[in-house]
């Protein structure tokens, strides 16, 4: 596939087995294994993957003596692709089943550690502004002993990239045992974090760096929450658009009565 991916695109099942040396049984296995719904649903996105041109630069790391205009377009460079690249991966019925859970919760409970935490917690800010009952706490343990309170009605919504952290897996397996409904945000691919989880949702799966400080992957999963944020919105404008109003105003009021 890799060496003759414009090909790939013509072929059926059964000649790609026959050109590869395996089974159709096998072809199918590996679109599976990268979260295809088959082997027609990866053949349309590598197609569409192989006509959009020009290639997108590849993600640069954080390299020694850069002047800061290299640095500016590096950084742009990496927040641009990281949120094209999750764009094009969305999958949209997941994604619409994660808004409608969401909209339905009597309760929403947030995991996430270090970068991803500070995700959870945009989230969280944002959730509150509608007025949902949304909770997020930094300290570990008392991500468990809320998720330990969580009951059928409730979502719990957890952000790992790598999808691997203990505390966030920990955290999401006690909601999921309590009956809440579980929702994962990690990097494109099977993990601990989305194999547990009733919706799975991806962010893209970035290259490799260890100086980057975890920027690009904090930009594509922002950019879920933004999507789903702005889809609760939309999907009930009339209830919640006065609700954000009314923080907006309150806190314009009181900041302005302190002198602030």
């Amino acid at each position: 596939m890799l060496e003759h991916a414009p090909e790939v695109v013509h072929l059926s099942i059964t000649e790609l087995a026959d050109r590869s040396g395996a089974s159709t049984a096998t072809v199918s296995r590996f679109c599976r294994s990268f979260l295809f719904k088959g082997y027609a649903d990866f053949r349309m996105k590598l197609s569409a993957e192989l006509v959009q041109a020009p290639a997108k630069p590849s993600y640069q790391d954080i390299v020694a003596g850069n002047s800061l205009h290299s640095i500016v377009q590096a950084i742009e460079t990496n927040h641009l692709r990281s949120i094209s690249d999750t764009t094009r991966q969305l999958d949209l019925t997941e994604l619409q089943r994660a808004v409608d859970s969401l909209q339905r919760a009597r309760r929403i409970d947030l995991y996430g550690m270090a970068t991803s935490g500070i995700v959870a917690l945009d989230f969280q800010q944002k959730l509150v502004r509608i007025g949902k009952m949304a909770h997020y706490w930094p300290d570990s343990h008392m991500q468990i002993t809320s998720a330990s309170s969580l009951t059928e009605h409730d979502v719990a919504f957890a952000v790992s990239y790598s999808g691997e952290t203990p505390e966030t897996n920990d955290a999401l397996q006690c909601a999921k045992e309590r009956g809440a409904l579980t929702i994962s945000l990690t990097k494109f691919g099977m993990n601990r974090l989305s194999q547990a989880s009733d919706i799975r949702l991806f962010a893209s799966s970035l290259e490799e760096g260890m100086r980057r400080g975890d920027m690009a992957s904090r930009i594509a999963l922002l950019h879920v929450v933004d999507i789903l944020f702005t889809a609760l919105v939309s999907e009930q404008f009339d209830e919640y658009v006065p609700l954000l109003e009314q923080s907006f105003q309150q806190v314009k009021k009181y900041r302005k009565e302190k002198g602030r």
